[in-house]
């Protein structure tokens, strides 16, 4: 159920001030494509604004809130596909971001359309979305490098 006393559009946002869409990729030897997709959106506050942290999670009845040793701060994230799918992407296609986040937003449900239809289990898709997510967030930090992850999946017998 949506909490009353956010806006959609206040979520929005704040969304689009301290909001995140991320993809995150782990090599994994079992995986038959040996690279683990991971989706996620998170909105990051202080502990001073816990509260509107714990008003997001409620309204998008999905997700978790936890601590962030590494920047101090309270973290509101959702990672599991069906919920990104059918909560997070249908909020922000329609109460629309208006600032540069509209496109990583863009590419995020595309790849999470992706992820969903099980396409990151496929070579050549699992390319075009690595391609797509290293667009997004161009300033952020990541664990492996874009070259890393294609040279895994270049050794991939077809």
């Amino acid at each position: 159920m949506k909490n009353p006393m956010l806006d959609p559009w206040y979520v929005t946002g704040l969304a689009e001030g301290e909001g995140c869409f991320h993809v995150s990729f782990s090599f994994r030897k079992k995986l038959k494509v040996g690279i683990e997709t991971r989706p996620s959106f998170s909105i990051s506050l202080n502990r001073r604004d816990l509260m509107l942290l714990q008003g997001v999670h409620q309204y998008f009845d999905c997700g978790a809130i936890r601590y962030s040793r590494s920047d101090r701060t309270y973290k509101y994230e959702a990672r599991a596909v069906a919920d990104l799918i059918t909560k997070v992407v249908p909020h922000f296609k329609k109460y629309a971001l208006h600032g540069s986040k509209q496109d990583d937003f863009s590419r995020f449900a595309e790849i999470c359309r992706s992820v969903h239809a099980n396409r990151h289990l496929n070579g050549e898709h699992l390319r075009g979305i690595i391609n797509s997510a290293f667009e997004m967030n161009p300033s952020g930090k990541r664990k492996h490098d874009k070259r890393d992850l294609l040279r895994v999946i270049g050794k991939l017998k077809v």
